[in-house]
C-alpha cells in the first residue's frame, strides 16, 4: 500500500528517476584518465577494429540491454507516448540489475510505425549485447521484432510475449504432471488475442499442445473463420466449433488460458470443465475470475495467476533477467525456441526441487513443497539464476549460436555464484519474512514526525502492528499536518495508561534486591523509554525501537536494566549491516563494548555470525587488526589471537581467522599472494574490529563515502526484540531496522516456542 505522493516522491527526491550510470574503472589520476579516454583508448579501438567480436572483451556491451519502447502500451495504460514511458522502462532496468546484474540503457523512442521503430533500434544496436523490447502494441510488436531477428546479430526479446509464455509454459509442464494429464491432449481454451497470448499459445504448442485443440476467444468470442474483425494475426487461429463464447467453448476444457480482461466468463462455466483442470486466469491486477472464486466452483483445479497474493504467480521477472544473463554470457547471436524452451524446463524442473527453509521463511509458511499451490519458483528464490542462466546458455552454445569458446555449464554457474551474491536481496528477505511474524511494535518517540512516518509505512508494509507512545493530540494533529492515515495505528499514553501501576510494581518486585526503590520505579515508568522498555519486559508489546531523540547511550542503560541480555550472552553488542550492489557486509561491535576483552570479542563474533546465518547469509569472520597474524606481538594481536581460539572451541561451525588488516580480509589476491593458509573460503563478511572506536569510525566513513545502504545498530545478544537507532536516523533507516527487529521477535519466540503466526 501507498500513497500517490509517494509514488511521486520515490522517483522525484534526490537524483530524479531510478538509474544512473557508474564508472567501472579508476578515473581520479592523469594516468588513469589517459588510460581511460585518450591517448590509452586508442588501443583497444584498433583492436575491436581489427577483430570486432573484441568488442566485447574490451567494452562494457557484453553486459548492456537497451530496454526500447515507443509508448503504445504501456502497462494497464495505453499509448501514453515515450516520456511518460520511460519510468516503466527505468523500473525495468531496476530488475535487470537487481536480479542478475545486467546494466541497462532505456531508450524511449519518438517513432509510430514499424520502419521507424527498426531503423532506429538497427542504427544503435552495436552499442548493446542484447535489446529487450517493451510495451509496444499489438500488431506492431511482432513485425518489429520479427524483422529484427533477422537483421541483427544479438539477443532481441519481446518480453511482453515470450516472457509470459516462458513462466506460463513452465506453470503448465507442472501443472499436467500434477494432474496426470498429457499436453498433446489438452482440450484448450484461450481468452485473448493479443500479443502475450498468441506468444504462450506459440510456445506451449513447441512443449506439446495440439493446435487442433486449441480454441482461442477475443473480446468479440471465439475466433472463427470469416469472423469479422479477424486480422492477419488472428486468422491462423480459427476454428470451426460450434461455440461463439469463452463460457461455451469452457463446456470439457482441460485448460484455460486467461489473458484478456475480467468477466470474460464465470465460475459458473468453469465449474463445465474437465475433471482435474489446469486454469490460468493470467489478467492482471483483476484475473478473469476472482481466485477465490475459482477455487470454490473448482476445488480440484491446479490454478495460477498474475497477483503475488495468490499461489502460483506468473511473473516476468523469473524470466527476462535469467535469459539474457545466459545470452550475453555466451555471446549468443540470437534467442533462439531452444533457449526459450531451455528456460521453461529449467524452471519447472527447480519447482520439483526441494525448497530451502530460507525461501520458506521469506514467503511466510513453514515450507513450501511441490504441489497444486506451488508449481513455479518464487521470483526472490536465489537459486533461480543458477538454474535458468546456464540452461539458456547451454541451449545456445548447443544450437551452434554461441560465439564463446569452451563453455562449460558447470563451471558458468559457479561464476556466476561468485559474481551475483544471493546477499543483494538480503533486505527483501527480512521484509518478507517480518510480514510472516507482524508482531506488536512499540514506536517509543511517538510524537516525531520521523517515527509517525515510518510507523506508518511499517503498517502499510505489513511488517508490523505500530504503537505509538505520546500526546494523542499532537500525534493526530501532525499525522493530519501531513495528510497520514493513523488507521490500525495504536497511540499510548505513558502518563495515563492504567498499565503503568502494574509496570511499576512488576519492576520493583523485580528488581527491589538490586537497589531498586519503588519510586526509582515510578520515575522510570513516567518516561517513554521506560515505559516501552517495561511494557516489553511484561509481554505487553512483542518488539520496541526507540533512540532518535537522545544520545544512544541514554537508552542503552535502561535497556541493559529493564530488558536485559539473553540467558547464557555475557554482553550485548551491536552490528551496522552495510549492503552494497553484490555483497553484504556486517561491521560489530560499533556501539556497546568500548574496548573488549579475548571472551567479549568472541561472544561477539559468534552473536553476529548467528544474527547474519539468520539472515541466510553463511558467516565468514574476519578479527580485524592493523597487524597479520602475528607479524607484531603486543597485548592487542594476543588478544585477538585468543578470542579466534576462544571461537574454534566453542563453536567449530563457524568459518573464523585472525588477527589480520581489513585489506587481508578482503582480498582474494592478497591472501593467496602473502598467507595462503587463511581459513577463509572466501572475502569475508563479518568484520570484528578491535574495539568501538575503529568499529564506528568505519562503518561511518563507509556511509558517508560509500553507495551502500546501512542498517542498524543491529543489536545482539538482548533478551527481547529491541531496537535503538542513532538520534539522526532517517525515515527510511527506521523502516528497515522495523523489519529487522521484528524478524528477531520471530527468530527468538520460534526458539522459545512462543510466536503465534497471523492469520494468512
Amino acid at each position: 500500500m501507498f500513497r500517490i505522493k509517494d509514488a511521486l516522491n520515490y522517483h522525484a527526491d534526490g537524483r530524479p528517476g531510478k538509474i544512473e550510470v557508474t564508472p567501472s574503472k579508476p578515473c581520479q589520476t592523469q594516468r588513469d584518465l589517459s588510460l581511460a579516454y585518450t591517448p590509452g583508448v586508442a588501443e583497444p579501438c584498433r583492436r575491436i577494429a581489427e577483430r570486432t567480436q573484441d568488442v566485447y572483451k574490451y567494452t562494457a556491451k557484453g553486459n548492456l540491454v537497451a530496454v526500447v519502447t515507443n509508448g503504445t502500451a504501456v502497462l494497464g495504460l495505453g499509448d501514453i507516448g515515450p516520456e511518460a514511458s520511460k519510468p516503466v522502462m527505468e523500473g525495468k532496468g531496476v530488475l535487470f540489475k537487481q536480479f542478475a546484474d545486467i546494466d541497462v540503457f532505456d531508450i524511449e523512442l519518438k517513432a509510430d510505425t514499424v520502419d521507424e521503430m527498426v531503423n532506429a533500434i538497427v542504427a544503435m544496436a552495436p552499442t548493446f549485447g542484447g535489446i529487450n523490447l517493451e510495451d509496444i502494441r499489438s500488431p506492431e510488436c511482432f513485425e518489429v521484432e520479427e524483422i529484427l531477428r533477422e537483421r541483427l546479430d544479438i539477443p532481441v526479446f519481446h518480453d511482453d510475449q515470450h516472457g509470459t509464455a516462458i513462466i506460463a509454459g513452465a506453470a503448465l509442464l507442472n501443472a499436467a504432471h500434477l494432474q496426470g494429464k498429457e499436453l498433446s491432449e489438452l482440450k484448450t481454451v484461450v481468452s485473448g488475442a493479443g500479443a502475450a497470448a498468441i506468444a504462450c499459445v506459440k510456445f506451449m504448442i513447441e512443449l506439446g499442445l495440439r493446435a487442433e485443440n486449441i480454441i482461442m476467444c477475443d473480446s468479440k468470442g471465439v475466433l472463427k473463420p470469416g469472423r469479422e474483425r479477424m486480422t492477419a494475426v488472428k486468422e491462423p487461429w480459427a476454428r470451426d466449433v460450434a461455440a461463439s463464447t469463452v463460457g461455451e467453448a469452457l463446456e470439457g476444457a482441460d485448460f484455460f488460458l486467461g489473458l484478456s480482461v475480467p468477466g470474460v466468463c464465470t465460475a459458473q462455466d468453469l465449474k463445465t470443465m474437465a475433471e482435474r483442470p489446469i486454469i490460468f486466469v493470467l489478467a492482471n491486477p483483476d484475473p478473469e475470475v476472482p481466485y477465490a472464486e475459482v477455487v470454490a466452483a473448482c476445488p480440484d483445479a491446479v490454478i495460477a495467476t498474475g497477483r503475488s497474493d495468490h499461489p502460483n504467480q506468473v511473473n516476468n521477472v523469473l524470466g527476462f533477467p535469467y535469459i539474457f544473463r545466459g545470452a550475453l554470457d555466451c555471446q549468443a547471436t540470437g534467442v533462439s525456441e531452444a533457449m526459450k524452451l531451455a528456460a521453461a524446463r529449467a524452471l519447472a524442473h527447480l519447482a520439483r526441487e526441494e525448497v530451502p527453509d530460507s525461501v520458506s521463511e521469506a514467503y511466510g509458511v513453514d515450507a513450501i513443497k511441490f504441489g497444486a499451490n506451488y508449481i513455479i519458483p518464487k521470483p526472490f528464490d536465489p537459486r533461480v539464476l543458477f538454474w535458468v542462466a546456464p540452461d539458456v546458455a547451454q541451449a545456445a552454445v548447443d544450437e551452434g549460436i554461441a560465439r564463446v569458446d569452451g563453455f562449460e555449464k558447470d563451471q558458468y554457474r559457479e561464476a556466476l555464484r561468485r559474481r551475483v551474491s544471493p546477499t543483494h536481496a538480503v533486505l527483501s528477505t527480512e521484509y518478507a519474512k517480518a510480514r510472516r511474524y507482524c508482531p506488536t511494535m512499540t514506536f517509543v518517540e511517538g510524537e516525531e514526525g520521523r517515527m509517525i512516518h515510518a510507523a506508518v509505512i511499517a503498517r502499510d508494509e505489513g511488517i508490523c502492528q505500530p504503537r505509538l507512545l505520546g500526546r494523542s493530540k499532537d500525534i493526530k494533529s501532525y499525522a493530519d499536518e501531513h495528510n497520514l492515515d493513523l488507521d490500525g495505528i495504536e497511540i499510548v499514553e505513558p502518563w495515563t495508561d492504567d498499565r503503568q501501576v502494574q509496570y511499576i510494581e512488576n519492576w520493583f518486585q523485580k528488581s527491589c534486591r538490586r537497589g531498586a526503590t519503588r519510586n526509582s520505579a515510578e520515575q522510570l515508568a513516567k518516561r517513554r523509554r521506560g515505559f516501552g522498555m517495561l511494557q516489553l519486559e511484561c509481554g505487553d508489546t512483542d518488539a520496541l525501537i526507540c533512540g532518535i531523540s537522545d544520545a544512544w547511550a541514554n537508552y542503552m542503560r535502561p535497556a541493559l536494566e529493564v530488558v536485559g541480555v539473553a540467558p547464557g550472552v555475557r554482553r550485548a553488542a551491536g552490528m551496522y549491516m552495510l549492503v552494497m550492489p553484490n555483497t553484504v557486509k556486517f561491521i560489530c561491535d560499533a556501539t556497546v563494548n568500548i574496548d573488549p576483552d579475548d571472551r567479549t570479542l568472541a561472544e561477539i563474533a559468534i552473536l553476529a555470525s548467528d544474527m547474519v546465518r539468520s539472515m541466510d547469509i553463511e558467516p565468514r569472520v574476519a578479527m580485524l587488526s592493523y597487524a597479520n597474524f602475528g607479524a607484531v606481538k603486543d597485548e592487542s594481536s594476543r588478544k585477538i589471537q585468543r578470542a579466534v581460539q576462544l571461537v574454534r572451541e566453542q563453536r567449530p561451525d563457524l568459518e573464523i581467522d585472525g588477527e589480520m588488516q581489513v585489506d587481508t580480509a578482503l582480498s582474494q589476491k592478497v591472501r593467496e599472494q602473502f598467507y595462503p593458509f587463511t581459513e577463509l573460503s572466501d572475502d569475508a563478511n563479518v568484520l570484528v574490529m578491535p574495539n568501538l572506536a575503529a568499529a564506528n569510525i568505519t562503518y561511518k566513513i563507509l556511509q558517508q563515502l560509500s553507495n551502500a545502504e546501512v542498517v542498524g545498530p543491529i543489536l545482539l545478544g538482548m533478551d527481547h526484540a529491541l531496537t535503538i537507532m542513532q538520534r539522526g536516523a532517517s525515515v527510511a533507516e527506521i523502516v528497515n531496522m522495523t523489519a529487522i527487529t521484528a524478524v528477531q521477535y520471530g527468530t527468538k519466540s520460534r526458539r522459545h516456542g512462543r510466536v503465534t503466526l497471523p492469520p494468512r
